[in-house]
């Protein structure tokens, strides 16, 4: 059992720890190098692993050991056939709650494709190694945040962002929840779309979800998401998560990152801003404001939220979760009433 532990780990930690994985093995195990070492020359010799280089100074990295693409077109697909005929074939020997992560994730972002990309075609690859599996999903459409910001009349393509991170939102909410991508991108490792000029990143275990700009301005969509082989991940622990209490069965609990609702340097300081992210608020019972990576807010942002909104909407509760010192103390300040600064000013 130690011997598959050791293995385990250090297949799941060469991606990070490509050139020191030996080292951060022996740390973990309290064990020798040469010990670790027999383990690693078992993993090359059966092909999970590749080596490059001699003794202390050797590179490891994962061997692709699946590969497949297929390009399918849009008009016409049927997802779950598109999944049971194609893509699950390909995972059928990961664990079982691996296994329905990935049909839960694969047939909402094809089906996504489908119903709003207004793309002609889907391609998807599939990779697998012995730690890892990564599916790419890309199609010809208009691009997702383009779509949803005309739509939504957004100014900006990240403010659709914004939007996704909240979750509930579709633009067809006759057909769609808009759970789907909110979700998926909860139950994977690591879950990225780009699309246009930007692209948005997700990673379990983080709390912060990426806005990044493109150098290059894409067309179309394309989703990446990536899990571990190994995860105990489950749907139900995902959804449930997002319940606000054992006696609710519905989507009713969210968490924003607040750093979203900033366009590069500027502050959170106005009214507006706020508004923008209080948006479809409603929906929810409990909104988390998660405020990792923000130092300060502006007296007028936080009443709007802690106080107008909250007055306003006394059924939903608006958790501040990560703030600091400067945060907490405009909130308090919201809280209580005390007196609001102009707009353009942030507290010091």
């Amino acid at each position: 059992r130690r011997a598959s532990e050791i293995r385990e780990f250090l297949l799941d930690s060469i991606p990070l720890h490509p050139k020191d994985v030996v080292a951060y093995a022996c740390e973990r195990f309290d064990i020798t190098r040469q010990a670790v070492n027999h383990h690693m020359q078992g993993l090359v010799k059966e092909g999970l692993v590749s080596a490059q280089g001699n003794t202390r100074r050797c590179s490891y990295g994962l061997v692709t050991l699946t590969s497949k693409t297929v390009t399918a077109p849009l008009p016409g697909l049927e997802e779950d056939r598109f999944w049971r005929q194609e893509i699950g074939p390909l995972v059928t020997g990961l664990r079982e709650n691996v296994f329905r992560i990935w049909q839960y994730g694969f047939t909402e972002m094809v089906n996504n494709a489908i119903d709003h990309s207004g793309g002609t075609r889907v391609t998807v690859t599939v990779e697998t190694t012995a730690s890892t599996t990564t599916l790419w999903i890309a199609d010809d459409g208009v691009g997702i945040f383009r779509k949803i910001q005309a739509e939504l009349g957004l100014e900006d393509e990240r403010h659709a962002i914004l939007e996704l991170a909240k979750g509930k939102l579709t633009t067809d909410p006759k057909r769609h929840t808009g759970e789907g991508i909110f979700f998926t991108s909860r139950m994977f490792d690591d879950y990225v779309i780009l699309s246009g000029g930007v692209y948005f990143s997700h990673k379990t275990g983080e709390e912060e979800d990426w806005i990044l700009e493109r150098e290059r301005v894409g067309e179309g969509t394309t989703v990446v998401m990536s899990l571990r082989n190994r995860s105990d991940r489950t749907v139900k622990q995902v959804f449930e998560k997002f319940t606000a209490s054992p006696k609710d069965f519905g989507f009713n609990r969210t968490i924003v990152p607040v750093r979203l609702a900033k366009h590069g340097a500027e502050q959170l300081v106005s009214r507006s801003q706020a508004k923008r992210l209080l948006a479809r608020f409603e929906r929810f019972k409990v909104v988390i404001l998660d405020f990792a990576g923000i130092d300060e807010i502006g007296q007028a942002f936080a009443d709007e939220i802690f106080r107008v909104y909250s007055l306003q909407h006394p059924e939903v509760r608006i958790v501040p979760a990560n703030a600091g010192p400067e945060v907490k103390r405009a909130i308090h300040r919201a809280k209580t009433g005390r007196a609001v600064l102009p707009f353009n000013r942030l507290d010091h």
